[in-house]
């Protein structure tokens, strides 16, 4: 089926659903051409500033008019610009200079197309990471409070997805927290260690720059040191070839990628915790789960984030092979691949981290499920326990270990054979042989004497290790989270 004749409304053409349905205004802004392209002007402000600072002939004047026209960008005139050059970065030199004819003779001076290229990707992947560490705080925020109000509820644990000793309701969220803590502090080391390429000329020589200052290197280091200041950056990489090295790519999508596991963990589990009606996601007074049962509660926002999650551990294996074959000082076979990866990873990054606080602000525990979940199991659980409160009755080990295993077996058939409940605390009372501690049975069928530590591990987790990290963005915590779709 053809494009029909004069479409060219936004609906006649592919978007990306991670931005026309999913992602976050402020993400989406920071990978935007207007942002993208204004960094280009700004970065060749910068430039022009720092060279004047240090001799060059740039006038006031120049600056002034670069100044004044950083945003007034002519979108169209690039687009005819770059169709006719095929060079995007002359494109844009040529549109500036056209807004600023003063300063068309030292705009880009000196400078590759990388200068404006690379160092926009950095500063890119800075605002990025700066906006994904205070949505992944106010995650962990919200789920501590969760934890910290279900520390002492008991429920099932569960290992090899089989029935397991209990833990708490938060216990295991702590769990999560766990994971994502990791994250905030891999996010953080990811944005700290980011430098800035600075003027490194066409192969990372600063031959260029070398020349316009007629060999005073003291004067292109200076040059370096005052562009990487004014972008906000407090280092450049000492050496690189005509780009950055792209294992600084790697770096920032593997802690992305570790994010993404970390979310598709969390979000499998509540989905398993759904199925079995102990917790469930938010669910609205007119949501529907299912065109055709209208009974369903389906977690979708948990299944959102792990089809995104999954998206997001793929995207690591862009850079990596981008990486491994980029021969001597640069190939531009990286440049097609890092428009989308990079991007796509900041997206799905701020996406499955919006929608999970949404999650996770609207958690719904249901407590009666649990206990009754806990009362199916924990009379096998507590068979040991019924066995040294027999020998301090005075009974005999192996004889009460015998009476327990024939017991457990008929109980266990009934359950398996004929669906019934577990009624082998009903036969221990039946059976005069435990008479001894009839009356000490529901104490030891107790679920909080089977949780161990739980609850003061969790307070002692929640207070020195989560509230610590979430310190540097008290100040960012925010409201409630609603999703639009």
């Amino acid at each position: 089926m053809g494009t029909p004749a004069g479409a060219e409304d936004a609906l006649s053409r592919y978007r990306s659903p991670l931005v026309s349905r999913y992602a976050g205004a402020e993400m989406a802004f920071v990978f935007s051409e207007r942002n993208k392209f204004g960094t280009w002007r700004r970065l060749w402000l910068f430039l022009a500033q720092a060279e004047k600072s240090l001799g060059l002939p740039i006038t006031d004047e120049q600056i002034q008019e670069m100044e004044a026209n950083l945003d007034n960008i002519d979108f169209k005139m690039a687009a005819e610009e770059e169709k006719r050059l095929r060079h995007d970065v002359m494109a844009h030199v040529h549109t500036f200079a056209h807004c600023c004819p003063k300063a068309a003779a030292i705009i880009h001076l000196g400078a590759t197309s990388c200068y404006v290229g690379d160092n926009t990707d950095l500063i890119v992947l800075r605002d990025g990471l700066n906006l994904l560490l205070p949505q992944l705080a106010r995650v962990i925020s919200r789920l501590a409070e969760f934890a910290e109000k279900y520390a002492d509820l008991p429920t099932l644990g569960f290992t090899h997805y089989q029935p397991a000793q209990l833990t708490t309701v938060g216990k295991r969220c702590c769990l999560w927290i766990q994971d994502l803590c990791m994250d905030l502090q891999n996010l953080e080391r990811a944005r700290d260690n980011l430098r800035f390429r600075g003027v490194k000329g066409t192969t990372g020589t600063q031959a260029s720059f070398l020349q316009l200052f007629e060999g005073d290197h003291s004067k292109v280091e200076e040059l370096d040191r005052l562009v990487t200041e004014k972008a906000g950056f407090k280092r450049s990489y000492m050496v690189t070839g005509q780009t950055y090295s792209r294992k600084v790519d790697i770096e920032v999508l593997s802690v992305l990628a570790s994010l993404g596991a970390s979310v598709h963990k969390i979000c499998t589990d509540i989905r398993l915790l759904a199925n079995l009606k102990e917790i469930e996601e938010p669910f609205e007074k007119d949501q529907i789960g299912s065109s055709a049962m209208p009974y369903k509660r389906n977690p979708m926002r948990s299944e959102r984030c792990c089809s995104l999650a999954r998206h997001l551990m793929t995207l690591i294996m862009d850079p990596l092979q981008t990486a491994s074959v980029q021969w001597f000082e640069r190939t531009l076979d990286d440049s097609a691949n890092r428009r989308v990866c990079l991007a796509e990873a900041f997206l799905t990054a701020d996406i499955i981290l919006s929608t999970l606080q949404n999650i996770s602000e609207g958690l719904v525990v249901y407590p009666k499920v649990i206990d009754r979940r806990i009362r199916q199991e924990l009379p096998f659980m507590a068979t040991e326990n019924i066995i040294m409160a027999m020998v301090k009755a005075g009974g005999n080990r192996q004889d009460c270990h015998e009476k327990i295993r024939v017991l457990s077996q008929q109980a266990a058939a009934v359950v398996k054979q004929e669906g019934g409940d577990n009624d082998f605390i009903a036969r221990v009372r039946a059976d005069p042989y435990f008479s001894p501690i009839h009356k000490q049975l529901d104490s030891l069928l107790d679920p909080s004497s089977f949780i161990g530590r739980a609850p003061q591990q969790v307070a002692k987790f929640l207070k020195e290790e989560v509230r610590p990290a979430l310190i540097p963005y008290q100040s960012k915590m925010g409201g409630k989270i609603e999703l639009t779709l």
